[in-house]
């Protein structure tokens, strides 16, 4: 049966007067509460660790038959340990301060008024993902923690995980006094209903997408919703002249190889024309013997066997998989023009030994995380210490990197006073 626009009009109507109720709870809802239930969220994913994995393979199954890309099919896939993996990220937003407890400033006015500054949830918040299903787990424990309802549409190729991930939470919530509808999922995949998502002003308070570019574009044009952007990530490493050629390559395999189908993983390799003989032979073949597939400009093709002849367009992909575009460039002026050029502005790497470089590079480039002698890899709320993360920013407004608690609040202005009136 085909839903008409009424009918997903009602559907999200439903859920975002439920939503609204949640939210006004968990406003109210002590620090104790909240903790209480992401630890019987957590207990829960342990306790269905068998059926979210069953589930899973569902996913698993459509996906190929689908023909998926690999990157994609990587990040549908579970495991034990990425259960583990969710189930600490929960423990560990638990241990973490509360961020509405917090009165940011305090003073008092000309008239005698005392004025605060305090840290308030946002109210609901949709997040409209692809592909991953702990971020149903992730942007869950921290919405709740943060005072915040939320509602999640997922992607069509992991809706049974992400069907069996919110039922193990709602459980987990059911033995706590945090209503089980601070989370709710949109079970309908079609296109349709997610367009009315993007619209659904009177329910949502703020929407999150986290996906490729075009899910994130389709968002930005068609959303009435205020909208906290999630950018791809075209991550730069740049190997300065005056590199430790070891860590440089140490950095450079980890960026790209260690995940490549995520937003923080490396897709672009500068290298300075002074050290690109004796370098990128050593630096090309280690990525190689990894599967990677180097894009690289004539230089580098002089230098290094095996490398394709890049195209303009392979410098401004994400990858997300096993190839990389490398370009030697002439010199720090001439990769921080490259990099302000095609950089999305997620996170951007130098490798020097030279501490004013380093210090130029972190004012130089604009982007969201900026990484002297350390890879990309990190740019990620549980590395940060956020117990995990809503998604990366590459915004400037309201939040920006990767978005723990802090990121899901506003504030309001509290005034106290004993009778006074404006002359």
């Amino acid at each position: 049966m085909v839903q008409t626009t009424a009918d997903m009009n009602d559907i999200l109507k439903d859920m975002g007067l439920a939503a609204k109720a949640a939210a006004k709870a968990l406003r109210k809802s002590k620090t104790g509460e909240k903790n209480e239930a992401l630890l019987a969220m957590a207990e829960a994913l342990e306790e269905n660790k068998a059926f979210i994995l069953e589930e899973n393979k569902k996913d698993m199954m459509h996906s190929k038959e689908a023909g998926y890309q690999d990157a994609m099919v990587e990040r549908l896939a579970l495991n034990e340990a990425r259960i583990e993996s969710m189930k600490d990220g929960l423990k560990q937003m638990a241990a973490l301060p509360d961020p509405i407890t917090k009165t940011q400033d305090q003073w008092v006015n000309k008239d005698g008024l005392r004025i605060s500054k305090r840290s308030v949830p946002l109210g609901v918040i949709g997040i409209i993902y692809e592909s991953r299903p702990n971020v149903t787990v992730d942007a869950t424990g921290l919405c709740l923690k943060a005072g915040n309802s939320v509602i999640l549409r997922g992607g069509k190729e992991a809706i049974n995980s992400n069907k069996a991930l919110v039922k193990v939470l709602q459980e987990g919530l059911s033995k706590t006094s945090i209503p089980a509808d601070s989370i709710q999922l949109i079970t309908d995949p079609s296109r349709e209903l997610a367009a009315e998502f993007m619209k659904f002003n009177e329910g949502l308070d703020c929407l999150i997408p986290r996906g490729g570019a075009n899910l994130i574009q389709s968002v930005l044009k068609n959303a009435t919703v205020p909208v906290i952007e999630t950018g791809t990530g075209n991550c730069h490493l740049y190997v300065h002249e005056q590199a430790d050629l070891e860590m440089a390559e140490s950095i450079l395999v980890n960026g790209k190889t260690q995940r490549p189908s995520v937003c923080n993983a490396l897709e672009t390799l500068l290298i300075d024309r002074s050290i690109a003989e004796e370098a990128l032979p050593a630096l090309a073949d280690a990525l190689m013997q990894k599967g990677v597939i180097v894009h690289g400009d004539e230089t580098v093709c002089s230098i290094t066997d095996d490398a394709v002849a890049a195209e303009e367009g392979d410098y401004e992909k994400e990858y997300l998989g096993n190839e990389i575009a490398v370009k030697v460039v002439e010199g720090y002026e001439d990769a921080i023009g490259h990099i302000e050029k095609y950089s999305s502005g997620h996170s951007d790497a130098i490798i020097t030994g030279s501490y004013s470089h380093a210090q130029n590079f972190l004012n130089d480039v604009d982007s969201a995380a900026v990484y002297v002698n350390a890879s990309t890899r990190f740019t990620d709320g549980a590395e940060f210490g956020f117990g995990g993360e809503i998604g990366i920013s590459t915004q400037k407004l309201h939040a920006r990197g990767p978005m723990g608690l802090e990121a899901l609040t506003s504030y309001k202005y509290v005034v106290e006073g004993m009778g006074q009136t404006k002359g």
